[in-house]
Order: C-alpha cells, then sequence, then structure tokens
C-alpha cells in the first residue's frame, strides 16, 4: 500500500511547505530536503500523530532553514551554460554541426537543438566509458555480464539484476571518472554477492581500491548532477536528518 500524504505549513520566517508521509514500513521520521527544487519530506510511521510530527520539525528548525538556503536552483542547458563532462566543465555553445563534439573548453552543440544535441552526446559517452569499464571489471571477476541499459535515476547510480544486467545513470558522465568507474565496479561486484554484505564490499575493494573516496563524493556531490536540466523532471535527492 503507498504511503499516505498531506501538507503541513509551518509557521516561520519563511514559512515552510512540509509533505507528510505516512509509511507502514517506517519504523522512525526521517526528514529530506531536495537539493533541486526545495521540496521538504517527513516521512513517519502509519500511526504517528501530526502534533508530534509538528513538534519535530520545530526541533529542527534551524537545520531546515539552512537546507532549503543551500537548494540547488535547476539549471536548463541553453547556449551559454557551463556543465560538467567527466568532471570538466564545458561551456555550450551552438554551432553548424550535425552532432555534439569538445573543442577546447566548449562542448558543441547543433544549433537548432543544442540540449538535446547534448544530451545525446552525454549519453553515447557514458555508453562508452560504462561498457569499458564493465568490460575490465567483470574480467578481473571471471563472471559474464547481461546487457547493459542507461536511464535518468535519482534513487540509484546503478543496478544489477540476477541475470546479469547492469543499469547505470547515463548522469555519471558528468561526474569524474573515478566516481563512474567505482559505480561500474559497485554493480558488477554484484555478479558474484547479490547483497550488501562485508563480502561484497570486499569484492568491490578488489575492484576498485580506496573505493570509499568515491562513495563519499556520490554522497556529498551526486546531486548536484541532476541539477542540469534537459528534458527530465527534477528529482528527489538532497539532504536528510533523522
Amino acid at each position: 500500500m503507498p504511503p499516505e500524504t498531506e501538507m503541513i505549513e509551518l509557521p516561520g520566517d519563511p514559512p515552510l511547505s512540509v509533505r507528510l508521509k505516512r509509511s507502514r514500513q517506517a519504523r522512525r521520521v526521517s526528514l529530506r530536503v531536495s537539493r533541486l527544487d526545495g521540496t521538504i519530506t517527513l516521512t513517519v510511521p502509519a500511526r504517528a500523530s501530526v502534533r508530534n510530527a509538528i513538534a519535530f520539525l520545530n526541533e529542527r528548525r534551524d537545520w531546515l532553514d539552512r537546507a532549503v538556503a543551500e537548494t540547488e536552483t535547476p539549471l536548463a542547458v541553453v547556449s551559454g551554460v557551463a556543465i560538467p563532462v567527466e568532471g570538466r566543465l564545458l561551456r555550450v555553445e551552438p554551432a553548424a554541426i550535425r552532432a555534439a563534439r569538445i573543442e577546447g573548453e566548449h562542448l558543441l552543440v547543433p544549433r537548432q537543438r543544442p540540449a538535446a544535441g547534448a544530451l545525446a552526446f552525454l549519453r553515447l559517452q557514458a555508453r562508452d566509458r560504462l561498457a569499458e569499464r564493465v568490460a575490465v571489471h567483470s574480467a578481473a571477476l571471471g563472471r559474464p555480464t547481461g546487457k547493459l541499459t542507461l536511464r535518468d535515476t535519482r534513487s540509484r547510480w546503478g543496478s544489477c539484476t540476477v541475470t546479469g544486467d547492469l543499469m547505470f545513470s547515463w548522469r555519471l558522465i558528468m561526474a569524474p571518472p573515478p566516481i563512474l568507474d567505482y559505480v561500474a565496479a559497485h554493480e558488477v561486484a554484484h555478479l558474484v554477492e547479490m547483497n550488501h554484505s562485508a563480502a561484497f564490499w570486499a569484492q568491490v575493494q578488489r575492484l576498485f581500491p580506496g573505493y570509499q573516496e568515491a562513495r563519499r563524493w556520490l554522497k556529498s556531490d551526486g546531486a548536484r548532477l541532476h541539477r542540469f536540466r534537459f528534458d527530465a523532471a527534477p528529482g528527489t535527492s538532497g539532504h536528510s536528518a533523522s
């Protein structure tokens, strides 16, 4: 059964609107602020009272105000906007070309469709880089993989099915190369361990020594990759407190 949702208006300067979600699976209260659009979501156990929920919010009002202030404003990809490509900022520049390409500090894109051209370029680069790194890591484990697909996911950077099919967020190509490599290693490690046990993390360490730094980067900076708008709606990654 999906969680029940209602809105709470929290007085103050400024006043805040909070989405209250009641969940049968929730065992404790959790609070999140989307870095992309400032949406505040409070998830509580199904029988929690609104009074207690408001008290929880008031106790964390200072944190809430700071988190909302740090919200990233969505940025449309248009001419002149700088976007990260493998961790390097490139300025989008429309040109009389049919397919996007990098020239110096610029990402040249087709003049009539700059956002679509940039998106197609990023997806193609992401597929090439991920296929390359997946091949390296799967060979190291001696395990074959299934098909590789790309999506614009916000709840996870990658996934692996029991049949070995791998899914990745194409936005990984915007991050520094070691971040993409870590996620590729992480998902390939699931070919051996379909869990997040100590044995699983040992496999990740074997494939990508020192993975902890890349994992921390994703937690602290990964949500910023979703700031750039091509044709997708904002996601929900962001700050959290409990």
